[in-house]
């Protein structure tokens, strides 16, 4: 009897270990909260190669950049809790989004964090025809032509909105904001003068500044970032505080075993400290993280309740 009990008891604590290594038996279905071409979508087709590979299934890539990121988390939150589809989303959808509007979904009681994946600041960037060279000027630029400006971001919620409502509000000027389905096409309106000036990270930037179609001002970390030295800060330029990143990971449905959440947090881990992979994103200006699950889950919260009472104090509402 006690040879059965010791064999039931080693046979339970096996199983866990037993799912992780049958997991995963068909493809996985990745959703990108961002459309093609923008940050997110070269960061998690990047890592959907390499984990194929580690997996040995196919990691089918779709992008739903629709609603600001929240339609591809939705999918996921409802998703069945096996693995099998996760999102790589960013702080909008997660952190930002809930404070804004009515969510089909519950960030705490329908995800699962699995991993940070990155983190990089936000680029202030002008279309390059506007007479300014730095923020300052932009300011005064503003101040000056009321009602001229209007603002492009990658998405009511994102985090490319708040960034600039924030830095109204800070600098004490006006302009419209116009929300796009992601960074490509706010880009594109920057760069036709559609619309003057947008908050993005460096990735989709990066083509336009070096054809000197737009310009970039300054970054939104506290200090200057060490992958693009040459730019000011939005504190050192006059507005001491400022401080603000875009950040991204990936997310399964609630209740997914915990042992498939370990072995995706592994292998992702792997893959972000793979050198070539790090050489590759850091020249697009990501920040590679990684981490437990539990600091995506802390990041997640901490960022709701720091940016809770700034989305009161300067009235923001989705456009």
């Amino acid at each position: 009897m006690y040879r059965r009990l010791a064999l039931a008891i080693f046979a339970v604590a096996l199983a866990p270990h037993a799912v992780a290594q049958a997991w995963p038996e068909h493809p996985i279905h990745f959703l990108m909260s961002a459309p093609a071409g923008s940050s997110i979508d070269v960061l998690g087709r990047t890592i959907a190669d390499k984990l194929k590979d580690r997996l040995g299934q196919p990691v089918i890539v779709e992008n739903k950049p629709a609603a600001g990121g929240t339609v591809a988390t939705a999918e996921v939150a409802h998703s069945q809790p096996d693995g099998y589809t996760m999102v790589l989303a960013f702080n909008g959808p997660l952190s930002f989004a809930p404070l804004l509007q009515k969510l089909p979904y519950d960030v705490a009681k329908d995800l699962a964090p699995v991993i940070i994946t990155s983190s990089q600041p936000n680029v202030l960037a002008i279309n390059a025809t506007l007479p300014v060279h730095s923020v300052k000027e932009l300011v005064l630029y503003a101040k000056a032509n009321p009602g001229k400006l209007n603002y492009a971001s990658v998405g009511n919620g994102s985090s490319s909105h708040l960034n600039m409502e924030l830095f109204k509000s800070v600098a004490g000027f006006d302009a419209v904001h116009i929300p796009f389905n992601g960074s490509p096409p706010a880009v594109k309106a920057t760069v036709q003068n559609e619309t003057q000036m947008m908050f993005a990270v460096m990735q989709p930037l990066q083509a336009q500044i070096q054809a000197g179609a737009l310009r970039a001002l300054a970054v939104t970390t506290s200090k200057r970032f060490p992958l693009l030295p040459e730019l000011p800060t939005i504190t050192e330029s006059g507005y001491p505080g400022f401080e603000a990143l875009a950040w991204n990971g990936v997310l399964v449905a609630a209740n997914t075993p915990p042992a498939i959440i370990t072995r995706l947090n592994a292998e992702m881990n792997t893959i972000l400290k793979d050198p070539e992979i790090a050489r590759k994103m850091h020249g697009f200006g990501f920040d590679l993280i990684g981490g437990t699950p539990e600091d995506f889950g802390a990041l997640i919260r901490g960022e709701a309740e720091r940016w809770a009472p700034v989305i009161k104090k300067v009235g923001l509402k989705v456009d």
